[in-house]
């Protein structure tokens, strides 16, 4: 299976780069993983709600653009679908069940994903009611991808 992640934005801070590097190296073994990161379109100075939603639709567009055809795309929404890690890992064996060799994660930018993103999804996955940085919330769907495997293997994970 490959899975790629599209994010909106890139990692600023080193450490955030080392968590998501060691996900990405402990992922080698069980997936194909690639990240992608679309560039964040700046919101102008004062901005109002229709500068927001302009922003949230440019960077939709690049998403849309940068999905592979063919590939099933999940967004992370606050209002998404909440899963156990176990439901997750489920998931997947699901997915490959079905003939899906190619999933794509998107996480989208500090005002979150336009629309046209949303409706092109066919899952529109929850991590929690909580609002996360979109830097953090990169390791974190890493980190459940590779639980996720852990549990499909029957490998010991901690909890």
């Amino acid at each position: 299976m490959k899975i790629e992640i599209i994010c909106v934005g890139n990692l600023k801070e080193k450490y955030w780069r080392e968590a998501a590097s060691e996900y990405e190296k402990r992922l080698g073994p069980y997936v194909q993983i690639s990240i992608r990161e679309i560039k964040e379109v700046r919101l102008p100075q004062n901005a109002g709600k229709a500068d927001e939603e302009m922003v949230k639709e440019k960077e939709g567009l690049a998403i849309l653009e940068a999905c592979a055809q063919g590939s099933e795309l999940v967004a992370l929404c606050i209002d998404g679908k909440k899963l156990t890690s176990e439901k997750f890992a489920g998931y997947f064996s699901e997915a490959a069940m079905s003939g899906k060799s190619h999933i794509t994660f998107i996480i989208g930018g500090s005002l979150g994903l336009s629309s046209a993103v949303i409706k092109r999804a066919s899952l529109k996955l929850s991590f929690s009611d909580m609002t996360f940085p979109h830097q953090l919330m990169r390791v974190i769907l890493l980190e459940q991808i590779y639980r996720a495997y852990k549990i499909q293997r029957g490998e010991p994970y901690h909890k």
